[in-house]
């Protein structure tokens, strides 16, 4: 026997990324219960607590050698419940289910649109799964199921809280139109900026700009000074940043021709 082989790696360690997966998941399913009893805004600060865990678990695995198909699979149901059921319910329960006031038509749009962002959530993480190594890491096809998620839960939370006087019943459109764009942003062929560097090449794959690392602690002085909104504000600006870029590219390649 060859002596020199290492020793097998303890199957406790694969237990940390998971538990982090793990946490990410309750907080998700805890989201969806929250909404049905009526707590909007610990529904959404659950989604962003998900999302968190979402970004822990990946660090782990790849920090302690510890990635696995298994991990990788549990992590995508995971991103369902977390990033697809929790968001469409609790965005349902505080406002879409309020369409059904305007007729029994706008009251299955409501439902239908929940349904809508829930499948696309699925599809836009079946799709991401089968192009791992295949796209550029600089850049996500389609808007990445946690930030069509912080998206959702950014406008529930900033006006749930009643810090700017509306309701979700008031907001019921709105809220349709937020959704809507979450969901087919997703599916979309529209690339957003992942935050990551750019060859695919082990570590070299995990660096960012400086300026991005320079501007986190801006981000988050302003973010602790009122949460809801700037996240919201947030949201908005990275949700619009792809279509402004496709847009604008569209725009300079006819000019390039000439």
């Amino acid at each position: 026997m060859d002596q020199n082989r290492p020793p097998p790696r303890s199957r406790s360690i694969y237990l940390l990324p998971n538990l982090f997966t793990t946490a990410g998941l309750f907080a998700g399913f805890y989201a969806i219960i929250a909404a049905a009893n009526g707590q909007f805004v610990n529904a959404s600060i659950a989604v962003f607590v998900a999302a968190v865990m979402d970004g822990l678990d990946g660090r782990v695995a790849r920090l302690t050698g510890t990635s696995s198909e298994f991990g990788v699979q549990y992590d995508s149901l995971a991103d369902l419940v977390s990033f697809g059921m929790a968001p469409a319910l609790v965005m349902y329960h505080w406002a879409l289910a309020s369409l059904k006031f305007d007729g029994d038509v706008m009251g299955r749009v409501g439902w239908a649109a929940a349904f809508l962002y829930a499948a696309c959530a699925a599809l836009r993480l079946a799709r991401f799964n089968t192009q791992v190594g295949v796209v550029d890491k600089c850049w996500f096809v389609g808007l990445a199921s946690p930030a069509a998620a912080g998206l959702m839960m950014s406008f529930v939370w900033a006006f749930a809280d009643g810090g700017l006087g509306w309701n979700g019943e008031e907001l019921r459109y709105v809220a349709l139109g937020v959704t809507i764009l979450a969901a087919l942003l997703m599916v979309s062929r529209i690339r957003f900026w992942s935050f990551k560097g750019g060859n695919g090449k082990g570590a070299r794959s995990e660096r960012v700009p400086f300026v991005v690392l320079a501007l986190v602690p801006i981000v988050i002085a302003i973010m602790v000074t009122d949460p809801p909104r700037v996240l919201f504000v947030v949201g908005v600006i990275y949700a619009l940043s792809g279509p402004a870029m496709w847009l604008w590219q569209r725009w300079r390649q006819p000019a390039a021709v000439e």
